[in-house]
């Protein structure tokens, strides 16, 4: 089995391998295979920390990864796992992080020198990546002087509007790019990121597939899925709570805020279950990380948890239930808070709601101005690009991004 399906395994090859595999896919299930834990564990990591990549480390495809038949495998069994949390948010949010990680991967791939193909850890070209998704004709590269690669591309007019959005920012509005023979300039990162786009698109294709709940490979994998629904806890608020009084969280928020304040690395759901809690109470991405800037939390890994949770699709997930934290030794149940309510953002509703409105002090008021400047900085440097990008869209140049 190719080593290079394991590390692409959207590719029409790689499901050409599934389709020849030896092992039909219920079997493997039925049989408890490693691909099936590897396939769990790539939906909990796509949904909680927006990558597929093993816990134990990027997956490359060489010949000293563990199993690439198990990598491979675990891909079709994870599209299963996923349609069958019947959440077209967790869709959404595995399909974003299957593409991140593709990406990842082929910057790795293109960053490689030529000469080093030799080495054991198979790779693809950006040509390799344009044939896959029928580009080849749609993007040509433009001229170099030397042996350098190229920095900027032309991609056709129609696959540029079908993968790319408005959304993503004034610079990808047609409006603002060099467009000259039904093409459009864009540079090479930037070619990237609409490549991610098409394999975010391929991912999202048929899913979810339709099964009938516990029949065939459905009931084989109940207790899978009832383990990513409970730690996932799929609920809805009808608002953030939008006061952060750090005196009445949760005992099991504080406890984490104490471990990462003592420096202890938090664990992949201690760090997921704190993140959640923040941003269901209102909190932005600045304000989180000024909040935790003197724990054992990256500010880069915060800002980046932050956004995920609290994106613009309407795909945040709340924290999990207290029940759901204390399988994972998160939640101990002090004062027996489980009787107040059952899961943290409602337990410090409730705290927030019974104690003396007068006497809450927003840590937002006590530590706004930091918090502001930090913002305001970015926003100045921001206002600055914008005038460099309108003084390039003026002198007939592409805005880059």
């Amino acid at each position: 089995m190719d080593a290079l399906h394991a590390k692409y395994p959207f590719f029409e090859g790689a499901r050409d391998a599934v389709a020849g595999a030896s092992a039909s896919l219920p079997e493997l299930v039925a049989a408890d295979a490693p691909a099936v834990d590897r396939a769990r564990e790539r939906v909990e990591r796509a949904l909680l920390e927006g990558t597929v990549e093993p816990e134990a480390g990027a997956f490359g495809g060489s010949a000293v990864d563990v199993d690439a038949r198990a990598e491979l495998l675990s891909y079709p069994i994870a599209r299963i796992l996923v349609s069958l949390l019947d959440s077209q948010p967790a869709i959404e949010k595995y399909a974003a992080a299957e593409a991140s990680t593709a990406l990842d991967r082929l910057r790795a791939d293109l960053e490689r020198d030529d000469g080093l193909r030799s080495t054991p850890t198979p790779t693809v070209d950006l040509d390799d990546v344009l044939a896959e998704f029928d580009l080849s004709e749609a993007v040509r590269a433009e001229p170099t002087r030397g042996s350098h690669d190229p920095s900027h591309y032309r991609i056709a007019v129609g696959p540029y509007l079908r993968l790319s959005s408005p959304s993503w920012g004034d610079s990808w509005r047609l409006v603002n790019r060099a467009l000259a023979d039904g093409a459009v300039r864009v540079s090479r990162e930037e070619l990237l990121e609409a490549l991610g786009a098409a394999i975010e698109a391929r991912v999202r294709e048929g899913l979810p597939f339709e099964l009938e709940a516990g029949e065939g490979i459905a009931a084989e994998l109940e207790s899978r899925v009832s383990e990513l629904k409970r730690l996932l806890s799929e609920r809805t608020y009808a608002g953030p709570i939008d006061i952060v009084a750090p005196e009445l969280f949760p005992p099991c928020m504080e406890n984490l805020i104490g471990k990462a304040e003592r420096g202890v690395e938090l664990s992949g759901p201690e760090s997921f279950a704190l993140m959640a809690f923040l941003v269901g109470i209102g909190m932005s991405p600045d304000e989180v990380v000024a909040f935790c800037a003197d724990t054992s939390l990256d500010a880069e890994g915060i800002r980046y948890q932050t956004e995920y949770l609290a994106d613009d699709r309407g795909t945040q997930y709340p924290p999990p239930t207290c029940e759901t934290l204390s399988n994972y030794g998160i939640c101990h149940n002090e004062e027996d808070h489980m009787r107040v309510a059952a899961d943290p953002l409602s337990y410090y509703e409730t705290r927030v709601n019974d104690a003396d409105g007068d006497e809450i002090v927003d840590w937002r008021e006590e530590h706004g101005g930091g918090v502001e400047a930090e913002s305001g900085g970015e926003a100045e440097s921001g206002d600055e690009a914008g005038v460099d990008d309108g003084a390039a869209t003026e002198a007939g140049e592409p805005v880059e991004k």
